[in-house]
């Protein structure tokens, strides 16, 4: 399965309309592109990690393999999300040192998938959010309401969350 990557602010979108999921976090509903999700699954067993960043919950079992379970409400500098009926996993392909890793997204409840032309998605304000301004590729309008699309590569950095995770790393971030 080869990983298409989302534009970055820096090179304008594609005319075409890209596919997003949209999942819902406690203060508002959040996009990723679709092409990097593997699946949806409902939380299982975690076992925690010690000496991990307050947002990395733990690591659980997907068929023989082990994959990270990052809180991302945490991970955006919010409260640790707090599971409900509706929490689900999302199990994503990221890129550490050129190799294809699994991470999985702890979110309050994946909503649907939305095609989002890339005429409809603006650039991050340059104030008024509540989580890193670097996090977000761009606001997506939908029907009236601005959806937030991360960015990945920034949000959800396998490098920067394992410096998190190192003696000395920033407890600022860390959660």
């Amino acid at each position: 399965m080869s990983i298409r990557q989302a534009p970055t602010r820096d090179e304008p979108p594609s005319e075409a309309a890209a596919q997003y999921l949209t999942f819902v976090l406690a203060d508002g509903v959040y996009a990723m592109d679709i092409s990097s999700v593997r699946e949806i699954i409902q939380p299982g067993p975690l076992t925690p990690v010690p000496l991990m960043p307050a947002f990395v919950r733990g690591v659980i079992n997907l068929r023989g393999a082990v994959v990270p379970v990052i809180d991302l409400q945490a991970r955006l500098g919010k409260p640790p999300a707090v599971a409900g009926k509706k929490t689900c996993i999302v199990i994503f392909q990221a890129e550490r040192e050129g190799e294809t890793i699994a991470l999985g997204l702890l979110v309050d409840a994946v909503s649907e998938v939305l095609d989002i032309p890339a005429t409809e998605i603006e650039p991050p304000p340059p104030f008024g959010t509540s989580i890193q301004r670097e996090f977000i590729l761009g606001m997506g309008k939908v029907k009236g309401r601005f959806v937030i699309i991360l960015d990945p590569a920034k949000a959800l950095d396998v490098d920067e969350m394992a410096a998190l995770a190192a003696p000395g790393g920033s407890p600022a971030t860390a959660g």
